[in-house]
């Protein structure tokens, strides 16, 4: 069986659709993912093995291969670590494999299972909308997301436990706010130079 994530791959500002195609299956033990991806993406099945491990999940004793679709449109950085992670929870049955139809999502993993800040969540959002698609992403990026319309579900959880917790029906997330980031005045100012 093979469990479907939606996400997207950054073009400029323009967010195009990437399929996240996630399937385990008996075979030698190894975690693969193709599909054109860098460094950085490569890199997300570490960051996921361990986020899973830390939120008390084991990964399988089987062959994982994960597909970034369409293989001929480069995938680079690690918002993909959350879609990755959440298709092989849903193909292990720690989600049910329906609660993400309808989002796309985005995110990066700590080796803690928490989920840190990406950028390009507003355009993501946008594209989400615009397919009728809600959208996951961290909770540092939630109301910049909730720019993108007041209609668009956005779940904003903190960590893989927080997202299980609410699709199980335990831990209810609220939509977050729209909201603009406090600029930081601390930051040196080139006017300070002398000479």
């Amino acid at each position: 069986m093979v469990t479907r994530v939606s996400t997207v791959a950054f073009e400029g500002i323009e967010a195009r659709a990437v399929d996240v195609q996630v399937q385990i299956s008996a075979g030698n033990v190894v975690f693969m993912i193709v599909g054109l991806a860098d460094k950085a993406v490569a890199e997300s099945r570490e960051r996921v093995r361990s986020a899973l491990i830390a939120s008390g999940l084991a990964l399988p004793a089987k062959r994982i291969t994960v597909n970034l679709a369409p293989a001929d449109l480069p995938k680079e950085g690690s918002h993909y670590d959350l879609p990755i992670a959440l298709g092989v929870m849903a193909a292990i049955g720690a989600i049910p494999a329906d609660a993400l139809a309808g989002f796309t999502v985005l995110g990066e993993l700590a080796l803690d299972g928490s989920i840190t800040s990406v950028a390009g969540v507003l355009p993501a959002a946008m594209a989400a909308n615009g397919h009728g698609q809600g959208l996951i992403c961290p909770a540092a990026c939630g109301p910049e997301a909730a720019w993108a319309s007041g209609e668009i579900e956005v779940l904003a959880p903190r960590s893989l436990i927080q997202l299980a917790n609410h699709f199980k029906g335990t831990q209810v997330m609220a939509r977050p706010e729209p909201a603009i980031a406090p600029v930081d005045n601390g930051l040196p100012d080139l006017r300070d130079i002398k000479g």
